[in-house]
């Protein structure tokens, strides 16, 4: 084998090996700050059975690499959504759960989760139990662009841009004018943000779904 051959396939490796530590670390985290997480609960504890909707369940591979949003994001993503009480907060490609999670224990939301991923799907019921928020939150084992989330107040998303533009279409259509949305790192495209907010070197945009959305946008 050729040295430049050689050398694209090391760094393709250890690109993705750095990207398995980071998520893995930030689980980690995540779960270091659930309330009632010991090692008695890691180990010992039962892991509740992920609901699966099985019409909509898992069909195809899911569309992103696995990385969670870091906490302080997180945070400021309910915050800049000004989560309350009474909101309905979904998170499309939900991961570990940590979004609704977070918006459930500290600010009272009902949350539901979707992900497409079945293990995903797992840990995140496991982290609500251990958080004593299974009462407020859901985790649904479905295709985001096949998911009703019309009952939606508030969407949280952690995509790749590509695919908050496929998605963005039907936000506009089936959500009801001044939902709010909050996406980690990525825009919509030709949509333009409300506001713009940097967190510890990331990105969050917010917007608020309008009346009548522009042809363009559809």
């Amino acid at each position: 084998m050729s040295f430049k051959p050689l050398l694209r396939s090391l760094l393709v490796g250890v690109s993705i090996l750095s990207l398995t530590v980071v998520s893995c670390t930030q689980q980690r985290n995540f779960e270091a700050e659930t309330p009632g997480n010991t090692a008695n609960s890691q180990t010992n504890g039962s892991v509740t059975q992920a609901p699966t909707d099985t019409a909509q369940a898992q069909t195809r591979n899911p569309d992103v690499v696995y990385v969670p949003t870091p906490i302080p994001v997180v945070n400021e993503m309910l915050r800049l959504a000004d989560v309350q009480s009474n909101d309905v907060v979904y998170d499309l490609g939900s991961g570990d759960g940590r979004i609704v999670i977070t918006a459930a224990r500290d600010r009272g939301a009902r949350g539901i989760g979707i992900d497409i991923d079945p293990q995903r799907v797992q840990e995140a019921n496991a982290n609500a139990e251990r958080a004593g928020v299974s009462d407020r939150v859901e985790f649904l084992q479905q295709d985001l662009f096949a998911t009703d989330f019309s009952d939606a107040t508030v969407v949280t998303l952690y995509l790749l841009p590509e695919l908050n533009v496929k998605l963005r279409p039907k936000l506009l259509r089936e959500l009801q004018p001044g939902t709010r949305i909050v996406s980690h790192a990525f825009d919509m495209g030709e949509w333009e943000p409300d506001q713009i907010v940097e967190v510890e070197g990331k990105t969050v945009y917010y917007w608020t779904v309008p009346e009548n959305p522009s042809e363009n946008l559809l």
